[in-house]
């Protein structure tokens, strides 16, 4: 049976947003109805960050009344606030929703359980990002940590084959997933519940939809820390996770070259903007050492990550070369960390987790929600 926009409306109209009956159509809170290939309906709630409490119950409710429409295989609903740059409250409708010009954290409520997230993120793709976030998490536990990693790099997925993870995760009771695990850490991506060449063609409310949804609705259990590796760039993704949770701090991964560097300080500048501390820069694919000569070679530079962040004042959390084996083993779903834990490779990247957590368990463990601002 095919879902329409139509059959969704309808089954908003009968969940009330307060006290008097009002519906959540005729509120005016609801974003646009969005509907893709595979019967996943997406929306949004507008809401002041006062009501997020309150709110959460509505989501639900919303979640709950579509879910049941017959053909409907997933709902991805979340809350979202604005502030309008003009005097007095507004009131997006429905069917022209508007696009905000302030955002204020809105989910910001921390996830039970769960005592830090972080962010890894980079201002590009390909400069290995996800290896490196999935190495961190690796370090982390090897300090002996309980460790979550999320996977919200909805374009490109990466994890499930980092870690070698094959099949679906579980669905436990109130549709909350039970995330799959590999070599110690609890983990979850948007690749468990897609095919493998699946083109995500989804729009940026879909996305912030998608990564809410996989933060507040799996069962992640009493974690140290939760990693989250981010799509490249500095767009509603970013945003929403500094929305969704009040994250402790981000990880920026660069290569070492000019054109690298420049999309690392927009990452940066982006978190810096939104007072999220930056935990740190790491420099990827630093040095080549040929295998049969010994010779090194730095095919894309070296230093410029320690310099940038010198000149912005954040960390270094150090380098880790382009190196033969670190590829081979995160192609073949064993990354290095895990399966050569004393090697000189595992090294770097659980100093680097050792940093990480010194910046984390030396602070308050509960950062306030950070006010998002955007002129």
């Amino acid at each position: 049976m095919t879902i329409t926009r139509e059959d969704v409306l309808q089954a908003l109209s009968s969940v009330p947003v307060d006290a008097s009956g009002t519906n959540l159509v005729a509120s005016g809170r609801l974003s646009d109805v969005l509907i893709d290939n595979a019967a996943r309906v997406m929306f949004s709630i507008f809401i002041e960050p006062a009501e997020a409490p309150r709110m959460e119950q509505v989501r639900q409710a919303a979640q709950a009344a579509v879910q049941k429409l017959p053909g409907v295989k997933g709902v991805f609903a979340t809350l979202t606030a604005e502030r309008q740059a003009s005097a007095g409250p507004v009131t997006p409708s429905p069917a022209a929703p508007r696009r905000p010009q302030a955002a204020a954290q809105s989910g910001s409520q921390r996830i039970p359980g769960v005592r830090h997230v972080i962010a890894v993120a980079s201002g590009k793709g390909g400069v290995g990002k996800s290896t490196t976030a999935c190495n961190l998490a690796l370090g982390l536990k090897a300090l002996g940590l309980k460790v979550g990693l999320l996977d919200a790099d909805i374009y490109g997925p990466s994890m499930p084959k980092l870690l070698g993870i094959h099949g679906k995760p579980k669905l436990l009771e109130n549709r909350v997933l039970e995330p799959m695990e590999a070599y110690g850490l609890k983990v979850m991506s948007i690749g468990f519940l897609v095919d493998e060449e699946a083109a995500m063609i989804w729009r940026g409310p879909m996305v912030m939809s998608a990564i809410t949804q996989m933060l507040r609705e799996v069962a992640w259990g009493e974690l140290d820390i939760l990693v989250v590796d981010m799509p490249p760039g500095t767009g509603d993704a970013q945003l929403t996770m500094a929305q969704a949770t009040p994250l402790a701090g981000a990880v920026i991964v660069s290569t070492p070259q000019d054109l690298a560097l420049i999309d690392a300080r927009r990452g940066v500048s982006m978190f810096k903007r939104v007072e999220i501390p930056i935990l740190g820069i790491v420099e990827n694919m630093a040095t080549f050492i040929c295998p049969h000569c010994g010779q090194s070679s730095h095919i894309f530079g070296h230093g410029g990550a320690r310099m940038e962040a010198e000149r912005l004042g954040v960390p270094f959390l150090g380098e880790v070369p382009l190196n033969m084996s670190i590829r081979e083993l995160s192609d073949a779903g064993r990354p290095v960390v895990a399966v050569d834990p004393d090697g000189p490779h595992a090294a770097i990247y659980k100093n680097m987790a050792q940093q990480v957590w010194g910046a984390l368990s030396g602070g308050a463990s509960a950062r306030p929600a950070p006010r998002i601002v955007i002129e």
